[in-house]
C-alpha cells in the first residue's frame, strides 16, 4: 500500500544523517513507495477549525550533504493525507504544544505519530514519575530547602531543566560542592518552572541505555557511554554508542511501561535506564534508531513502518 505521508521537522538541511532518527524513518518510506512531503512547524495553520500546512514534495538519499531534494511548495489540507509524523526537536514550549493543539484537530483520520495530545500529555521528565517505582530518588523542585534535605539524605545529586534536551544544562553536584549555591542561582533565574533533581547514579559511567519500544513493545536497544571527562551519554555531546543486550530488570521495566504507551498511542518511544533505573520516557522526537541498526541490531525503522501500515489497514 502506498500512503501519502507529512514530516513535521526541524529545517532538513540542518540535521545529522548519520545519527538521525527521522532521515531513518524517511528512507524506509520512501524505500516503500510512500509519498513523501515535508514542512518545518512554522508553516502549520489552522483557519475556521481545519488544518492545512505548506507542504514540499520530498526525495531523500543516503548522502551527508546531498541528502534530500524538494520540490515545489503548495498549500493542502493535512486531513487529506494518510500520516503526519510529529518529529520536530524540542524545546517543549509553547510553540511545539500549540502545533500538538493544532494537530489534534487531524488525528486519528489522518495518523498523527505520536499521538499528538498524548506527546503535550507526557513532557519526557514528567510521564516518566508515574512509574516513581522503577526510577531513582527524583525531586521536581524550586525550593532550596527541599533540594539541601534531598542532597543531604542522597549525597552526590543531578541537576537538570525539566525541558531540558540532548543533555543540555545537566549537572553533577557533590554533596560538598561549593558550585552549588551559584548553580542553584542560575537556575533559579533561568527557569521559571520546577527541575529535576535525582540521586546521582555513579554506573552512569558505564553507560545510559537507551531502549526503543515500538507501539509498547521492545524493539532495540544501544548502551551509550560518555565520552572521558564529561557526565552526559547522549551521543550529540559525544556520547559512545556501543552494543548491548537487555538485562531482566530492564525488560520488566519494558512490560511495566508498554501497555501504557501503547494506550496512549505513543507508537515511537525511547527510554533511558542507567543502572537498572529508568530516568526518562522520550515522546517526542527519540533517536537512537540508526545506532541500534550499524551495530548489528534491528532495523527500527523497518518495524515503525510495519505497525503503521497495521495501523492505517485497520482505519
Amino acid at each position: 500500500m502506498s500512503l501519502k505521508v507529512a514530516v513535521q521537522m526541524d529545517p532538513i538541511e540542518k540535521i545529522k544523517i548519520a545519527g538521525d532518527s527521522t532521515f531513518a524513518l524517511l528512507l524506509e518510506a520512501q524505500a516503500r513507495g510512500h509519498a513523501l512531503s515535508y514542512y518545518t512547524p512554522d508553516r502549520l495553520v489552522m483557519l475556521d477549525g481545519r488544518v492545512f500546512a505548506t507542504v514540499q514534495p520530498l526525495k531523500v538519499r543516503d548522502k551527508e550533504g546531498d541528502h534530500f531534494t524538494l520540490g515545489d511548495a503548495k498549500r493542502i489540507e493535512l486531513s487529506s493525507l494518510d500520516v503526519v509524523l510529529l518529529r520536530q526537536d524540542p524545546p517543549f514550549d509553547l510553540a511545539y504544544i500549540t502545533t500538538t493543539h493544532i494537530l489534534e484537530r487531524i488525528h486519528p483520520k489522518t495518523l498523527v505519530v505520536n499521538d499528538p495530545a498524548s506527546v503535550r500529555n507526557a513532557p519526557e521528565k514528567m510521564f516518566v514519575t508515574e512509574f516513581v517505582e522503577l526510577m531513582p530518588p527524583t525531586l521536581l523542585v524550586r525550593d532550596l530547602d527541599e533540594i539541601k534535605a534531598f542532597r543531604t539524605r542522597h549525597g552526590d545529586i543531578v541537576m537538570k531543566p525539566l525541558y531540558g534536551k540532548g543533555g543540555e544544562s545537566v549537572f553533577r553536584v557533590e554533596r560538598e560542592d561549593l558550585n552549588f549555591g551559584s548553580l542553584y542561582d542560575l537556575f533559579a533565574t533561568t527557569f521559571r518552572e520546577q527541575w529535576v533533581v535525582q540521586k546521582f547514579l555513579p554506573a552512569v559511567k558505564e553507560g545510559d541505555k537507551r531502549i526503543i519500544l515500538v507501539d509498547g513493545e521492545f524493539a532495540g536497544a544501544v548502551n551509550r557511554v560518555p565520552a572521558l571527562n564529561d557526565l552526559r551519554s547522549n551521543m550529540v555531546r559525544g556520547g559512545i554508542a556501543k552494543p548491548t543486550e537487555l538485562t531482566k530488570r530492564e525488560r520488566e521495566i519494558c512490560e511495566r511501561i508498554g501497555p501504557a504507551l501503547k494506550s496512549r498511542g505513543l507508537l515511537f518511544v525511547g527510554i533511558d535506564v542507567i543502572d537498572g533505573f529508568l530516568t526518562e520516557i522520550n515522546v517526542t522526537s527519540p533517536t537512537g534508531i540508526r545506532a541500534i541498526k550499524k551495530l548489528g541490531g534491528p532495523d527500527v525503522a523497518a518495524m515503525i513502518w510495519d505497525r503503521i501500515e497495521g495501523l492505517r489497514k485497520r482505519a
